[in-house]
């Protein structure tokens, strides 16, 4: 007897509803796993900014707030007599006046001025243009202001090196000497370049949401100087404003315009009669040599100028303060 074969009436399975149902099962995952995320910030960003509230209330501001064209500057004095020294921070310095304290003591036989630019310390966190114009007229406004005997001394650190360069030829008569800390040289091409988008997105953000706050707690060295010259409460204050000012937009346009001031500055020096002193870092390497060299080149014309090699990092006046003190009074003394 022969078998007779049935035809199947079944219908094939359509995987497509299945994989429909695992794809909305993950959209799901995701969404929620978005709103903890949104949550998380929230709370975070709360927290941070209750946190600040308190930490602002309970620590009295350093200097005196003074209103210029475009906002309000924070200035630092010591009130010591002496001729004064400006000293001017490098970029993106969060406090400047702490940061700078070492030096500050090293040279109390000097009237020391710490000008806090826009996006530092407790001055506005915005700003028009960071031009090198707009900050050399807003340092002049605000020495102008005060009852400041003149000549007086330009000292700066890092990217400081372009605003000196350009202020001493603004206001030449203003100007006793120039004292650069590991100064950035303006190495520029032909013409202006394109703003890039401003970074600071990020780092805002860290500061908005309290993330830097964690990280700096979890590592305080990534926010405070090195070297023993701070006391603990400059230390604890420093990293407090790193998480305070980090990323704010005077600061970001600073940074986006660095191509553009460079440029600006290209082919010009010091004045011949200007005295100008250089501290370099990391003596005896390949780089304090060619940072040299970036210096002799716009000091060519200038009559007396020194560059005085240091051991330590970018940041000099953290660990050398007590011997470019020393360097500084010898120079200016033979003046």
């Amino acid at each position: 007897m022969g078998i007779i074969a049935r035809r199947s009436n079944a219908v094939p399975t359509d995987p497509a509803p299945g994989r429909r149902r695992r794809s909305r099962r993950l959209l799901r995952v995701f969404a929620l796993l978005a709103l903890v995320v949104v949550g998380l910030g929230l709370v975070s960003t709360a927290g941070n900014w209750f946190l600040e509230r308190q930490e602002r209330a309970g620590i009295t501001p350093y200097g005196e707030r003074m209103e210029i064209a475009g906002g309000t500057v924070n200035v630092y004095r010591n009130g010591h007599p002496g001729q004064p020294i400006v000293l001017l921070s490098g970029l993106g310095t969060a406090a400047p006046a702490l940061d700078f304290a070492p030096l500050i003591r090293e040279l109390g036989d000097y009237d020391v001025i710490v000008v806090e630019g826009f996006g530092y310390g407790y001055s506005d966190m915005s700003a028009s243009e960071r031009t090198n114009k707009n900050i050399s007229t807003e340092v002049h406004e605000v020495l102008g202001k005060l009852d400041l005997g003149r000549p007086y001394v330009l000292a700066g650190h890092s990217i400081a090196g372009f605003y000196m360069l350009d202020y001493a030829n603004r206001y030449p008569n203003e100007v006793a000497a120039v004292i650069g800390i590991d100064p950035t040289v303006p190495a520029a091409t032909s013409g202006p370049v394109e703003l890039p988008l401003q970074g600071s997105g990020v780092e805002r953000m860290l500061s908005i949401t309290g993330m830097a706050r964690t990280v700096l707690a979890v590592a305080p060295a990534l926010g405070e100087p090195d070297g023993t010259a701070y006391t603990p409460d400059e230390r604890e204050r420093i990293r407090l404003m790193t998480s305070w000012n980090l990323g704010n937009q005077a600061v970001a346009d600073e940074t986006a315009r660095i191509g553009n001031n460079a440029a600006d500055l290209r082919g010009v020096g010091y004045p011949d009669e200007l005295p100008v002193l250089t501290f370099i870092s990391e003596a005896g390497s390949p780089a304090a040599s060619a940072k040299a060299e970036a210096v002799e080149s716009i000091l060519k014309n200038v009559k007396h100028h020194e560059t005085v090699p240091l051991d330590g990092g970018h940041y000099l006046h953290w660990t050398q303060a007590r011997t470019m003190a020393e360097s500084i009074r010898t120079f200016l003394g033979s003046r």
